[in-house]
């Protein structure tokens, strides 16, 4: 190449990241996007605040996922990134010599999962240097490099990896609770219950933690949050924190709040044209008479938007005792909805489990006598059910919907179809399991086990062997 000449490059290119291990990489040159990225999982952060480090898994060929090499490196920074269909995620930041042809030079580059992309490294504009040219009708300028050079390497034999899990509750001792610790350490994992609030937090960039009695805690692989109705909140701050660590929350805070604010969920199911009871919701005490026309009239259900467990749920049979009980509840300035009375459900309603997408069980509650409130703290009982595929169906999508991942959906059926009643972020295991026969909380713990364990645990269980390179 002649002195002074630009360094060419193809929108696609063969390079090495040689203090990562990585002797060959295929790279799309992406001069659309600012950010340089790199395929990874199973990230771990490590090490001292002052010098902290980054610990994850990469499969350099996409067509040979059982080709995993382990890499650690300097973490520079946390930075939030927007990729090409909007999705904004809070990545690591890490800094690394890339060699091109005959060029070596240093190279920030987020991590980010892109199993699903062609390309396991992005290399953006940022990485370019100013002698630098690209040509995108030309492909491979830089010598051409193989996969073949990490057969030389060393291999590893991989192992099963047990979870570190943390259990967010106020009640270690409830039945939810002790199930899901019992379910979790069945399964070869420590888990750990967590006192919501006692949490506090140490908020900064590069390596956020959550303390505990006096002592940050460790890196949790997975959190599963059960918080309690008075401690949303702080709660979901507390797990937002965990989510900074890195580790997988089994229900993210933004899903948590979707659904604990009865009306913003309303709103955000009523958008996705899922069948609920008619509501309303207003403030102006002016409102009150049409407030109750708008579900065509009496009988009527007033909920407070932050009743659990059946509390704060009222049955107004009449047009009068409606207008006071929503007299009542402004005089107290407590946001309220206001639904119809759907009589032919006979005081049942039906609880859909969802874990993933996935309804894993049902079952029917009947209030007891007298009372229109099927909840089992109320006095309720329950029966195994068999959903119709409608059922079924409004169940996962009420889920999806509110993004989480797992849910008690309450339904209502109507001669119309399943209605929704309310989905529930933290659904009890004691009624569902004793209905069923199930083992939900294992259920649980599988789905936790998916989410954060890479995809070569799968593929040792279809019998398909993992190429494991230990460069540490």
């Amino acid at each position: 190449m002649p002195k002074n000449a630009p360094f060419e490059l193809g929108w696609e290119e063969w390079l090495s990241l040689p203090d990562l291990g990585l002797p060959a990489i295929k790279a799309k040159i992406d001069t659309g996007a600012k950010t340089s990225a790199l395929h990874a999982s199973v990230i771990e952060p490590f090490g001292p605040p002052a010098n902290p480090q980054v610990r994850f898994l990469i499969q350099p060929d996409p067509n040979d996922p059982s080709l995993e090499v382990t890499c650690s490196a300097p973490v520079v920074d946390r930075r939030e990134v927007t990729s090409s269909n909007g999705v904004t995620e809070l990545r690591y930041v890490i800094e690394t010599v890339v060699e091109m042809g005959t060029r070596r030079f240093p190279i920030q580059l987020t991590l980010s999962n892109r199993e699903t992309m062609t390309y396991r490294m992005l290399f953006g504009r940022g990485a370019i240097q100013p002698d630098m040219v690209v040509d995108a009708n030309e492909s491979f300028r830089m010598p051409e490099l193989s996969y073949d050079l990490y057969k030389g390497l060393p291999k590893k034999t991989p192992v099963k990896r047990p979870l570190r899990i943390a259990l967010l509750t106020r009640e270690p001792n409830n039945y939810s609770s002790r199930r899901l610790v019992e379910a979790a350490r069945a399964r070869g994992h420590v888990i750990e219950t967590i006192d919501t609030a006692r949490c506090y937090m140490q908020i900064g960039t590069l390596y956020p933690t959550v303390h505990y009695d006096g002592k940050a805690l460790p890196r949790y692989d997975a959190v599963i949050p059960r918080i309690g109705a008075k401690i949303t909140d702080y709660g979901m701050a507390v797990l937002r924190q965990f989510s900074n660590t890195g580790a997988f929350c089994l229900n993210g805070a933004g899903s948590i709040g979707r659904s604990r604010d009865k009306l913003l969920a309303q709103q955000l199911l009523a958008r996705a044209n899922i069948a609920m009871p008619v509501t309303a919701f207003a403030h102006s005490p002016k409102d009150t008479k049409d407030l109750i026309d708008l579900v065509d009239g009496t009988p009527v259900v007033l909920k407070l938007l932050t009743s659990t467990q059946g509390r704060g749920v009222v049955l107004a049979e009449t047009r009068k005792a409606a207008e006071s009980l929503v007299d009542a509840f402004r005089g107290l300035d407590a946001d309220f909805l206001v639904q119809e009375f759907v009589a032919e459900a006979a005081g049942a309603d039906v609880r859909a489990f969802v874990i993933g997408n996935k309804v894993v069980g049902a079952m029917k509650r009947q209030a007891q006598k007298g009372e229109f409130r099927s909840n089992l703290h109320r006095g309720g009982t329950a029966s195994n059910i068999r959903l119709t595929a409608a059922e079924r169906d409004t169940a996962r999508e009420a889920a999806k919907v509110l993004g989480l991942n797992v849910a008690g959906v309450d339904l209502l059926q109507t001669s119309e179809g399943p209605k929704v009643l309310e989905v529930n972020s933290s659904p009890g295991l004691e009624g569902i399991e004793k209905a069923t026969g199930k083992d939900i909380a294992a259920l649980i713990i599988q789905h936790v086990e998916r989410q954060v364990r890479p995809l070569s645990r799968d593929r040792e269980a279809l019998g398909r062997p993992s190429r494991r390179i230990n460069v540490n």
